[in-house]
């Protein structure tokens, strides 16, 4: 019978063959399967030369000069990696209930220097600042259980989407133009529509739900979303809808409530308690409102008014004012627990960041380049893609996993257990 690392390696094996028919020549099969080894394996620096070194010592000057040319300059697809690595996960996610989520995010890489492709001075979201990094936008695929990012591009300032100089140094394909993150991300969702990939509601923070365009981006598009917005934006709460514009008669428009307002304006009969997961130190919880808005933003341009959506606040127990808010086009009848399960449940691209960058070397990339910092975060989320499934594999279905033991009464002892001393 053969033991549990020979299954293991001989998932590893068949995932490796599906990657291989991805990167096409079989040239290419050798290096592909020493950088995700070496992406696997332990080891502080993930870049090309310590890799050479950890998976193949005695050559490392031959097996450096192998992966560079693989990583930085062979033209293999992207996207056809990540499809391999997403079914992976998604063949296991089933087995939790499926996708829940589209999650949309950007990670920042902090750079010194000026040359590698994309780097400038923007917000860094893991330094918490402005400062000088390069930003990628994401999707990913998530439940409660497992998830995994879908794709993956580079954020390009319009600094370098207008230098031609420096576009052409670092390889920057001629269609890519300067493009905001919410662009990038609603790019993205129609390529991964395109795909086939299995749809489920957007969900991303305040830096995508504040832009009116990507909120009706995904409307257009027929997806339901979960995003968050900032407590300065404003709203129309039941009871003080305007007029459309052709119809007004009073003197001036009545003005429209900032979602801050909008909260404080709540009856004490509106907050329930809200717990959407267990975290490591127990159930995680918190005070929880929602009510039927629609958005205000440049009405007078408008000959009708916005769909309702549901607006979702978090206001802990202690704290002087809301902590968060969320607009959701959901359906009306869907559950506070599961409206709150939807906003909270980017935790895990949170997390799925961490192990990239700390365990997969995601953000160690040296070279300068468009391909290499692509097929080299390609191939960091197809060796995470591996491990997420065989977690995934491992742990409790969806279906048990809501199972809880319950509490041991205070001073239970099962039968035959030894007598206390």
């Amino acid at each position: 019978m053969p033991s549990l690392s020979d299954v293991e390696e001989r998932r590893f094996d068949e995932y490796l063959e599906r990657l291989n028919h991805a990167v096409g020549h079989e040239d290419r099969h050798d290096p592909l399967r020493a950088y995700l080894v070496g992406l696997c394996l332990p080891g502080e620096r993930k870049s090309i030369e310590p890799l050479a070194a950890r998976v193949d010592p005695r050559h490392v000057s031959a097996r450096h000069q192998s992966l560079h040319h693989f990583v930085s300059l062979a033209p293999w697809d992207d996207r056809a990696l990540l499809r391999i690595a997403d079914r992976a996960v998604l063949d296991q996610m089933d087995r939790h209930g499926g996708v829940m989520a589209w999650s949309v995010d950007d990670t920042g890489i902090p750079k010194k220097g000026t040359h590698s492709v994309g780097v400038a001075r923007q917000y860094c979201g893991n330094l918490g600042k402005q400062d000088n990094c390069q930003v990628a936008v994401s999707i990913s695929l998530v439940n409660e259980a497992v998830s995994v990012p879908a794709a993956y591009r580079l954020y390009l300032p319009e600094e370098w989407a207008t230098d031609r100089a420096r576009r052409t140094v670092a390889g920057v394909p001629k269609e890519i133009r300067f493009q905001t993150k919410w662009q990038i991300a609603l790019e993205q969702i129609d390529q991964l529509r395109s795909d086939g990939v299995p749809e489920a509601p957007v969900v991303a923070d305040a830096g995508y739900g504040t832009a009116v365009e990507f909120r009706q981006g995904l409307t257009d598009r027929g997806l339901t979303y979960v995003v968050g917005i900032q407590s300065t934006a404003t709203l129309w709460t039941p009871g003080m809808d305007p007029q459309p514009p052709g119809r007004w008669k009073g003197n001036g428009r009545p003005p429209p409530m900032t979602a801050l307002e909008a909260a404080r304006g709540l009856p004490e009969s509106a907050w329930e308690l809200v717990i959407w997961r267990e975290g490591a130190k127990g159930l995680l919880s918190s005070r929880f409102a929602r009510v039927p808005v629609r958005v205000a933003h440049r009405d007078y341009n408008r000959r009708s008014l916005r769909p309702a959506e549901w607006m979702l606040i978090e206001w802990p127990e202690g704290e002087t004012a809301p902590t968060k808010y969320w607009l959701s086009t959901l359906p009306a009848d869907t559950p506070m627990e599961m409206l709150v399960r939807w906003a909270k449940v980017r935790w895990r691209i949170e997390r799925d960041y961490e192990e990239l960058k700390q365990e997969f070397g995601l953000d160690q990339f040296e070279g300068r380049g468009w391909r290499g910092f692509h097929h080299h975060a390609t191939l960091c989320i197809a060796a995470y893609g591996f491990l997420a499934a065989e977690r995934a594999r491992l742990s409790p279905p969806w279906p048990l996993a809501f199972l809880h033991a319950a509490r041991v009464p205070e001073g239970f002892r099962p039968r035959g257990a030894p007598s206390p001393s």
